[in-house]
């Protein structure tokens, strides 16, 4: 019997052997891996296939382009110069990229966060390819490493997609951290015809996402499939949420923005990592990439004390 620790050793070793002989990695894990937890998996799995988010969009840039000018209307009424932008589940920037050439207003800070170091990796290669600046990190969809109310406009594409019964926790977190506005681009599907609505069954994929904004008090502005749309049978659609006018207001310190995703402390920048003076922990940075996921937690209450 093998311990936590030794399954999760085997299960990585055995993924990547899998990968490299061309097969589905996921489909080795089900068969072969003892780890309760099916979230370790398929991070490895999608960590693995970093790169073919940028891969497709080289061979589709015309549908790329399509999709941030659409996205890029969706965003441009909730913000204005100066502004803060997030991106939830940014993969490979693909998307990120392109919104923010084809956004009206100007001086925007983007930032965007995925599960996968690899992934924010390629994403920052591809984001110096076209010139477009934005702060990447790797991060927890339901533990966001930011401040309440930092950011003007939270946005998503297709990423709350595989969450299945976690609809109200992440737009509960995604209000959170916004200070105007949500923008979720996912598949809708109780606007969705009969075959889509199946596929998505079988998916996994959320529901309910309008009902879940609306149980949390959100204003709904906006709620309808859309035109530009990659696979017909996972149809686009939009959500906008409003936040209240009293929930406008910053922090008081504006220039704070992140904050621990443990203990909702604030986060400072430090060299080599991210530290938490009031609750002790440090966050590594990796190849300039900042690890602020919970599990990447290091208890160091004296860092500051014996830090040069």
């Amino acid at each position: 019997m093998k311990t936590e620790i030794e399954a999760l050793g085997h299960v990585i070793t055995g993924m990547r052997a899998a990968y490299a002989r061309g097969e589905n990695v996921m489909a080795w894990a089900r068969a072969n891996s003892t780890l309760d937890d099916k979230i370790v998996s398929t991070l490895i799995a999608y960590d693995l296939q970093a790169g073919t988010y940028v891969e497709n969009a080289r061979n589709n840039p015309v549908y790329i382009h399509s999709w941030s000018v659409q996205l890029a209307g969706l965003i441009d009424p909730y913000i204005s110069s100066g502004d803060r932008i997030l991106e939830v589940g940014v993969g490979e920037a693909t998307t990120l990229a392109g919104l923010m050439k084809a956004i009206t207003a100007q001086g925007i800070s983007a930032y965007g966060f995925d599960l996968s170091w690899s992934r924010i990796a390629i994403a920052k290669r591809w984001m110096d390819e076209k010139s477009v600046k934005a702060r990447l990190f790797v991060g927890d969809l339901f533990s966001i490493p930011l401040a309440d109310s930092s950011v003007d406009v939270v946005y998503t594409s297709h990423s709350l997609e595989p969450n299945r019964g976690k609809e109200e926790m992440a737009i509960k977190e995604l209000l959170r951290v916004a200070r105007k506005a949500v923008v979720l681009v996912e598949p809708c599907y109780e606007l969705a015809p009969k075959e889509a609505q199946q596929r998505m069954r079988e998916h996994g994929y959320v529901r309910g996402l309008k009902a879940a904004a609306e149980s949390l008090g959100a204003n709904v502005a906006d709620y309808r499939l859309l035109d530009v749309c990659a696979n017909p049978l996972n149809p686009s659609g939009v959500i906008v949420l409003i936040k209240s006018a009293a929930s406008h207001a910053r922090d008081a310190n504006p220039t704070r923005i992140w904050q621990c995703p443990l203990t909702g402390s604030p986060l400072t920048e430090k060299e080599d990592c991210f530290y938490a003076d009031t609750a002790g922990i440090a966050y590594p940075v990796l190849q300039s990439i900042p690890l602020l996921r919970p599990e990447h937690s290091v208890v160091a209450s004296k860092l500051s004390s014996i830090a040069k």
